[in-house]
Parts: C-alpha cells; sequence; structure tokens
C-alpha cells in the first residue's frame, strides 16, 4: 500500500487560519470614541441668505475675464498650491505603510552553501562528511496578530491625517484665490492712482510755465511762485513712489502665478476691468454648516481624529503582542532533490511578549497621546472660533465698505466741483493762489482715496467668500 504523503502542515495552516479569524473578530480597540467638540454656536448670520449657493469659482461675479485667467493660471501652476498636493500624496503612500502592519508579511528564502570541513579536528570526519552542499527554498511568514488594535488605530490616524492634508490642500487653494484677487485689486488701484497722480503732475507742470511767466512780469510774488513749484514737485515725487510700488505688485503677483524665474523677472500681468456688485448675500446655510465647508475647520478636526485614534496605539503597548511565524519549502544536499516529498521543511511558531517593566515609557506615551489630543482639540476649538469671526468682518465689511465708497466718491465730487469753482473765483481775483491750491490738492486726496476704497470695496467681496470657505 502506497505510504500517502503527510498533512500534518496542512491540517496546521487550517487551525492556524481558523484561529487567526476567531481572535480578529474578537480584537478591541482602546482609542476613545471620538465625538466633536460641543461649542455654543450662532443660530443665524444676521442677515438676508440668499437662496442660490454661491458659485465654486466665485471671482467670475466680478465679471473680468482678466482675472478669470490669472485665477486659471495660478490654480494650474502656483507651487505652494502643486506643494500641497505632494503632501496629499505623502500622506496616502504613509497610509499604505502604516496598513501594511496589520497585515502578514511574506517572503521567498533562497540559500545555496557548500562547506568544507577540516579533517584534522577534534572530532574527525567521514570523507563523505567533509565537503557538504545545502541547497534551501522555502516560504516565510511573519503575523503580529492585532489583538488590541495597535495597527488599526494606527492606521485610522494615517487616514485622517490624510484628509487633514486634503483639506490642508483646500486651505492653501482658499488662500491662494483669495491673494491673486487682492493683488490683482492693488495692482488696478496702484494703476488708477498713477494716472491720477501723472495727470495732476502734468497739470501742475502747465500752472507753473504760466506763474512763471506772471512772476517774471511782477504780477505774483516769489512765494506764489514758489508755492506753485512746490506742489509740482510734491506730484513729482509721488510718482515714482506709486511707480515702484505698482513694480512690487506686479512680481507679487507673478510669484503667486507660479511663473518661471524669467517670467518673475519680466512680471508682466495683464489688466482688465472689474464689475463691483452692489450688494453680496451670504449664501443661505445654516451656521453649523460652516464646519464642513470652511477648510482650516476640516483640517483641525482630522488632526484632531488623528490625535484621539493614537491614543489606542499608546494603550495597546500595555498589552502582550502575539506574532505568528512559519516557514514551508525543501532542503537537500542536491539541487535537484530540493522539491522530493523527502525533502519538505516546515516550522510554525508562536510568540509572545508580555511588557513587565519599561522604565515609563508606556505609560509616558500614552500621557503624550493624551496631551496631543488635548492640545488637537483646543487648536480645533480655535479654528472654528476664527472662522465665525471671520464671517462676522466680511459680512459687516460689505455694508461698511459700501458705504465708506459711496462717501468717498461724492466727497471726490464735491471736491471736483470746489476746484473748479476755486478756479474761477481766482481768475477773476476774488481769491488767491493759495486757496485755489489748496482746493486742488483736496482734490488730488479724495481721488486717490476714493481709488483706495474702490479697492477696499472690492476686496470685502473676496474676504466674505474666503471666510465662508469657498
Amino acid at each position: 500500500m502506497t505510504e500517502r504523503t503527510p498533512r500534518g502542515p496542512i491540517l496546521a495552516l487550517v487551525l492556524v487560519a481558523l484561529a487567526l479569524l476567531v481572535m480578529i473578530l474578537q480584537g478591541c480597540s482602546f482609542a476613545p470614541e471620538y465625538k466633536r467638540p460641543e461649542m455654543a454656536l450662532p443660530e443665524s448670520y444676521g442677515v438676508r441668505q440668499s437662496p442660490v449657493p454661491a458659485a465654486e469659482q466665485w471671482w467670475k461675479v466680478f465679471n473680468d475675464p482678466v482675472l478669470d485667467k490669472l485665477e486659471d493660471e495660478a490654480l494650474a501652476s502656483n507651487l505652494d498650491l502643486l506643494a500641497a498636493a505632494e503632501r496629499i500624496e505623502q500622506s496616502r503612500a504613509q497610509l499604505r505603510i502604516v496598513h501594511g502592519g496589520e497585515l502578514p508579511s511574506v517572503g521567498i528564502e533562497a540559500s545555496r552553501n557548500r562547506t568544507q570541513s577540516s579533517q584534522l579536528g577534534s572530532f574527525p570526519l567521514p570523507p563523505d562528511f567533509v565537503k557538504t552542499n545545502d541547497n534551501r527554498l522555502v516560504l516565510q511568514f511573519a503575523w503580529e496578530l492585532d489583538f488590541w488594535g495597535k495597527f488599526r488605530n494606527a492606521s485610522a490616524a494615517a487616514r485622517a491625517e490624510m484628509v487633514a492634508s486634503e483639506a490642508g490642500r483646500d486651505a492653501v487653494r482658499s488662500s491662494l484665490v483669495s491673494d491673486v484677487a487682492h493683488g490683482y485689486f492693488a495692482l488696478l488701484a496702484l494703476d488708477s492712482k498713477l494716472e491720477t497722480v501723472q495727470r495732476t503732475r502734468d497739470g501742475r507742470a502747465e500752472a507753473l510755465k504760466i506763474q512763471k511767466l506772471r512772476w517774471d512780469a511782477g504780477a505774483i510774488s516769489e512765494l506764489d511762485y514758489r508755492q506753485v513749484e512746490s506742489d509740482l514737485r510734491n506730484a513729482e515725487a509721488l510718482v515714482p513712489s506709486i511707480r515702484f510700488a505698482r513694480f512690487q505688485q506686479e512680481g507679487v503677483l507673478a510669484m503667486l502665478l507660479g511663473r518661471s524665474p524669467r517670467d518673475v523677472f519680466e512680471a508682466k500681468v495683464d489688466r482688465g476691468i472689474s464689475v463691483v456688485p452692489d450688494i453680496v448675500e451670504v449664501p443661505e446655510a445654516l451656521p453649523s454648516e460652516l464646519l464642513l465647508k470652511r477648510p482650516d475647520v476640516r483640517q483641525a478636526e482630522a488632526q484632531l481624529q488623528a490625535a484621539n485614534y493614537r491614543i489606542g496605539v499608546a494603550r495597546a503597548a500595555y498589552f502582550p503582542s502575539i506574532s505568528l511565524t512559519g516557514f514551508y519549502g525543501g532542503e537537500s544536499q542536491a539541487l535537484g532533490d530540493i522539491f522530493k516529498g523527502n525533502a519538505r521543511t516546515w516550522q510554525i511558531a508562536g510568540g509572545l511578549v508580555q511588557p513587565l517593566f519599561a522604565g515609563g515609557q508606556i505609560a509616558g506615551g500614552v500621557d503624550l497621546a493624551n496631551a496631543s489630543t488635548r492640545e488637537a482639540e483646543l487648536a480645533y476649538r480655535k479654528a472654528v472660533a476664527n472662522a465665525f469671526r471671520e464671517v462676522r468682518e466680511a459680512i459687516a465689511a460689505q455694508t461698511e465698505r459700501r458705504e465708506s465708497y459711496l462717501a468717498q466718491r461724492e466727497r471726490e465730487n464735491a471736491f471736483a466741483r470746489t476746484y473748479e469753482l476755486a478756479r474761477l473765483r481766482y481768475r477773476n481775483g476774488a481769491i488767491g493762489l493759495l486757496d485755489a491750491l489748496d482746493a486742488e490738492r483736496n482734490l488730488l486726496s479724495s481721488r486717490l482715496d476714493q481709488i483706495d476704497a474702490e479697492r477696499d470695496r472690492r476686496n470685502a467681496i473676496v474676504d466674505l467668500y474666503t471666510a465662508l470657505g469657498m
């Protein structure tokens, strides 16, 4: 009767697999159950809300194709945004690394040895055993059982960190589109200021020529002439100052757009004409939904969840680590015999290591995890509070900036009319030159203030969408 192949190894592997299945199903986790921290949130924004949700590309409300193009360029090429995307890839890779700890490691060991022993040793060997060969080919495995949830909690923490990195990328994106809009509007304002000051400078240069003729003719005093000259020099000094500020702003925008060093050096930025909406309404949403919309809040909560899971990882160190190791394959002196039945070799082993004394390292690890979680919770609470502060300010700015702009516009109109009247009265001899010059100075100042107010009004709209996490 033919002898049957021993089935001991197969039976043992089946028993081990069943035991593992039971242990996994009964596994536990020492991570605290996560609950979002409770906070007193406002019930409403306190303003009339639009039933229509805001568009994702909110900058299109300005109806400026040039701004749209710049935003698209920044989203495609900005280096900080690209770096944030790479941090997401790093988090995903880290998750795969950590998740690998939950699974068994399997590998192949292959070796070939030829040994010659001494014939003059203490125990002389027979001639047939002086030179020996050993060929080995086995399949090895090792598995640390995650009975206490150490690896599962580590994977959950890594997954939460990946979510945090994705939210961080969204935060960079939100800040980027806001910075591009702010920079673009600042550039438009500097263009308007430069045009205004240059026009004033040219007008004062012509006026100085006329006053020089009158001074030479003795019609005016040197005081009047020098006053006109000082106003001209003041305008001439403003021109390079504004021009340099515009030069800097173009460079800042070129960097935000992610352009090459050559393009940053040239810093050529197109301009368009932005249409400012009269009223921007807050999209309809409950204040609590802000928690899910703001990327910085989502990032803070994900980091809190990750810290919470790491408590379970730290607590698991108190309990024994249970592992299984083994191999299965063949070993023989002749390479051709390695796959024969009587060359089979196998081993199954189990191990348990229970910490008894670690010099306070385990307790310190748990305390560290708990303190990190408490810190993460405080950071989350601060992020939520800061989000509502920014929304509150942005909503108020919609009214205040618009009223300031309208007042500055009326002020500029009033000074323009004052300047016209002052010129007429000066020509008719009703007032002196100094009064006419004062009217011109006030007109220039009001025009520059009106440009700043228009820029601030545009920025307030940008800040509202940014505060809402758009």
